[in-house]
């Protein structure tokens, strides 16, 4: 399953590179070989959650013949989202920004953290009880769980203020259900793992700018870093051998 994240799609004058970045990054999931079951882009997909900057990432999104599944993230607007997208594959076919997917190897759970006014999120007991639903059929199955916002502290103090409010409330039902191999974010705008309630939480770089390592307050601003995307790959071997998620550098070539 390849991972993309905030890729922060925009028009006028600096529409240019974000969308450049995502296109390179989709261009290079094309390249893998085997082809990933599918594509998760984790939110922020606009700058400011237009119409017509949605109308930009169908255009950067194109044709792209993979299964594609789209999340809400803060700067994005769920109304205009799914006036954009609704009803097509990128939505899981719905006409919601809460929605699942059933691959015949994997079940991917997509929930909506944006809080309206916030830079923060929360997921509220209504989706948290959707995904306990959810995460109960297709017991043998691996399931990953994406949203933007992720559920535990990365050590970034100024993102860290504004991370998801019900994390723990969101530990509670992984730790319920084994089959969650992986448990997908964005945000951060840097590649960052940690153990999540029996499963990983991996947090996916930017396909457009990546964020400063900066561990004390205060914005920890852009690097001239390499975008790039995850990985996730079910090794083979027995029932049960771990997940292993590998971070892909685009160039941009």
């Amino acid at each position: 399953m390849a991972h993309l994240s905030n890729p922060h799609i925009t028009t006028g004058p600096s529409a240019q590179a974000p969308a450049a970045g995502l296109r390179a990054a989709l261009h290079h999931v094309l390249a893998l070989d085997p082809p990933p079951e599918c594509v998760v882009i984790t939110g922020d997909l606009t700058e400011r959650g237009e119409p017509e900057e949605y109308a930009a990432v169908g255009e950067a999104l194109g044709a792209f013949p993979r299964p594609l599944h789209l999340v809400t993230g803060n700067h994005d607007a769920p109304e205009a989202l799914v006036e954009a997208f609704g009803g097509t594959r990128f939505l899981g076919g719905g006409t919601t920004t809460t929605y699942e997917v059933e691959h015949p190897a994997l079940t991917v759970a997509v929930l909506d953290s944006k809080v309206s006014g916030s830079p923060g999120g929360r997921l509220g007991p209504a989706q948290l009880s959707w995904l306990d639903r959810v995460l109960s059929r297709r017991p043998g199955v691996p399931a990953v769980v994406c949203l933007h916002h992720p559920p535990v502290p990365v050590g970034i103090p100024f993102l860290d203020a504004m991370g998801l409010a019900d994390g723990p409330a969101l530990a509670e039902v992984v730790a319920a259900h084994l089959r969650v191999v992986r448990v997908l974010a964005g945000h951060v705008h840097r590649p960052v793992t940690a153990a999540f309630a029996g499963s990983t939480v991996a947090v996916a770089p930017s396909t457009y700018r990546q964020s400063g390592l900066v561990r004390r307050e205060g914005p920890p601003g852009y690097t001239g870093e390499l975008a790039s995307f995850l990985l996730h790959v079910a090794p083979e071997g027995p029932p049960g051998t771990a997940w292993v998620t590998h971070t892909v550098p685009v160039d941009g070539g």
